[in-house]
């Protein structure tokens, strides 16, 4: 199967960024896929508890993977911007860098990881009856990073270039194989929660293996040696464009920490109910993810071929989409919410109703105010194509403020139920600052 790039400073903008987005939102959906079948497999099989360890395990696996995604995301802006501008010595010099760097901070992160699984946890104040699970996945998960973070760059140069197919057909090869990992280890073997996480690793090695056959087969990307001789003005260009982005992902975490160390005092019955609405965020998020990476993309060729008028079109098409988009998913929510929570939880009737009854109400709050989230994923991804990872970094810290703010303090006031309002005023607080940073890109670009 040939690769296909694509150049996006031609076309028409809407169905150009469409059309890119639809490709990762299918790859987007395979991959929450065997995300869902890890929740569903843990819940059904060894019990809310077992979903609960998970859930405590949520947030500092996401931290981790927000930093591998934001370093990966900012290397591939300087890739798209080189793309864009039919510089191919500067394209294969940046792919090259950013290879050198995610290697050396992958290492780095698999120590950090290590160290500080359980002092985190301790922090969290995560139950006790639920530690054993929580503290074995997030060890098997660290140790794995090297394998997430070279999935991820792979990806990153795909979709820099316009292909958004290969990394498609990688999440397609890899939910399958998770999803028969899933079944051997936790069920035939009987591994619990270490082969679940198991399998979510050999799934991401073999998606990666996916995308290394097809990049070899693009001609742009025929490396030299000198190729990997990396600059320190190189080196500093690429860390510019992917800390700020990773950052922003690490302070969005702590903050998630935060509401999960509230959530942890509520017992085991509300924490499975709040983890299994959380397997669900994938799904409310994954279209606005996609339309993200499309505007990442589509921003920074357009950038790099000096196309402003492009720019403005793009982002005119990208938000119409979103919005259209996020109203659809909500309804789709609010309609079998319950029906899609069930998947995950078990146990006694009393049991399985108190979580009931958690999950959804936290998936219709979130349903309602979806076209929030999907506007801040849109002027995210808008400015850090630009180049511009800074003042996307201050809508993270935005998001901390809000979130942590909300979930120490709605609870005391209205109950707790009200650490489910912590993500939306999150979402809020992040749109304020990202549309009056749209503007001001803008006018400078002007």
């Amino acid at each position: 199967m040939a690769v296909k790039i694509k150049n996006m400073t031609e076309g028409k903008p809407s169905d150009i960024i469409l059309t890119f987005a639809l490709s990762l939102m299918a790859g987007n959906i395979f991959q929450q896929l065997y995300t869902v079948v890890d929740t569903m497999v843990v819940g059904k099989v060894l019990g809310v508890g077992a979903l609960a360890a998970l859930g405590a395990a949520e947030w500092m696996n996401w931290m981790m993977l927000g930093i591998i995604q934001g370093f990966t995301q900012g290397f591939g802006i300087m890739m798209a911007k080189a793309f864009g501008a039919g510089k191919q010595d500067a394209l294969r010099k940046a792919v090259a860098g950013s290879a050198v760097i995610a290697a050396v901070s992958a290492l780095v992160l698999v120590a950090a990881g290590q160290l500080m699984a359980a002092p985190l946890l301790r922090l969290l104040q995560t139950p006790p009856d639920i530690w054993d699970g929580t503290i074995l996945y997030l060890h098997i998960m660290f140790m794995g990073i090297p394998i997430v973070m070279l999935y991820n760059l792979l990806a990153c140069i795909l979709r820099a270039l316009g292909d958004g197919r290969t990394p498609l057909n990688a999440m397609i090869v890899a939910s399958v194989v998770n999803i028969l990992l899933d079944m051997l280890f936790v069920i035939g073997f009987g591994w619990g929660i270490a082969g679940a996480a198991s399998a979510t690793l050999i799934a991401q090695l073999v998606s990666s293996i996916f995308c290394i056959w097809h990049i070899r087969k693009i001609e742009l990307l025929r490396m030299q040696p000198e190729d990997f001789r990396l600059s320190g003005r190189l080196a500093g260009e690429l860390m510019y464009l992917g800390f700020p982005m990773a950052f922003q992902n690490a302070v969005i975490a702590v903050g998630g920490m935060i509401v999960q160390a509230v959530v942890n005092g509520f017992g085991v019955v509300f924490i499975a109910g709040f983890t299994a609405t959380n397997k669900l965020y994938g799904l409310l998020e994954i279209a606005a993810t996609s339309y993200g990476y499309a505007m990442v993309t589509y921003m920074g060729q357009n950038m790099g071929a000096g196309k402003v008028r492009r720019i403005h079109d793009g982002m005119r098409a990208a938000v119409v989409i979103a919005l259209i988009t996020s109203v659809v998913i909500a309804a789709c929510m609010l309609g079998f919410g319950r029906l899609l929570l069930g998947l995950f939880i078990s146990g006694s009737p009393a049991t399985v109703e108190a979580t009931m009854e958690v999950a959804y109400h936290y998936l219709a709050v979130m349903s309602v105010c979806l076209p929030v989230l999907y506007i801040l994923h849109v002027t995210r991804s808008a400015i850090q194509g630009m180049g511009n990872t800074v003042l996307p970094m201050l809508s993270g810290v935005a998001e901390f403020v809000m979130r942590t703010a909300s979930a120490l303090l709605l609870p005391r006031l209205i109950g707790e139920n009200g650490i489910f309002y912590a993500e939306i005023m999150a979402w809020m607080g992040a749109d304020v600052i990202l549309v009056i940073s749209y503007f001001i890109v803008v006018r400078r670009l002007s």
